[in-house]
C-alpha cells in the first residue's frame, strides 16, 4: 500500500513539473538553420510582447500574431539587421507597447514618476490646508478686546 502511494505521489509530482515547465510556441518550420541567428531570434522574441496575450512574450505565445512577429524577427535577422534595428523596426510598426521591457525615455520616466509626483503634490496641498486651518482656528482679538482681556486677567491676580 505504501509503495503504491509513493509511486502515485511520484507520478503526480512528475506530471506537475512537466506541465508547469515553460512551453515554447516556436514551431519547427520557424527555426533558422544558423544556430547563432536562431539564438538571437530567441533573445529578441523574449523581449517582445504578444499583442494578443499581452502578458507573454511572442516566444511563449501560440497566437497567430505572435507567430507572424516571430517570422518577421527571423526575416529581419536573415536580412542582416542588428538586434537594435529589428527592435526599432517592430516598435515603429506596433508601438512601444510591444516591448516587454520599455526603453528609458521621457515618456517612461514621466509614467513611472507620476505617482510619486502626485503623492508629493497631494501631500503639499494637505499640509498647506492644515496650516491654513490652524491659522484660521486661532481667534484674533481687536485692540479693545485685548485690553479688556488684559484687565480681566490682571484683576484676578
Amino acid at each position: 500500500m505504501r509503495r503504491r502511494l509513493r509511486i502515485a505521489l511520484f507520478a503526480l509530482a512528475t506530471a506537475t513539473l512537466l506541465w508547469s515547465a515553460p512551453v515554447r510556441a516556436v514551431q519547427p518550420d520557424e527555426v533558422l538553420s544558423d544556430p547563432a541567428l536562431e539564438q538571437r531570434a530567441r533573445d529578441l522574441s523574449a523581449e517582445l510582447r504578444c499583442m494578443v496575450c499581452q502578458n507573454q512574450s511572442i516566444d511563449d505565445s501560440d497566437a497567430e500574431l505572435a507567430r507572424d512577429l516571430r517570422i518577421l524577427v527571423r526575416d529581419r535577422l536573415e536580412a542582416g539587421d542588428s538586434n537594435e534595428q529589428v527592435l526599432d523596426y517592430i516598435v515603429a510598426r506596433y508601438g512601444e507597447f510591444v516591448l516587454l521591457k520599455p526603453r528609458l525615455n521621457v515618456k517612461t520616466v514621466l509614467l513611472w514618476s507620476a505617482p510619486l509626483l502626485f503623492l508629493l503634490i497631494g501631500g503639499s496641498v494637505l499640509l498647506a490646508n492644515a496650516r491654513q486651518r490652524r491659522k484660521s482656528a486661532q481667534p484674533t482679538l481687536s485692540k479693545d478686546e485685548e485690553a479688556r482681556l488684559d484687565r480681566i486677567l490682571n484683576d484676578r491676580d
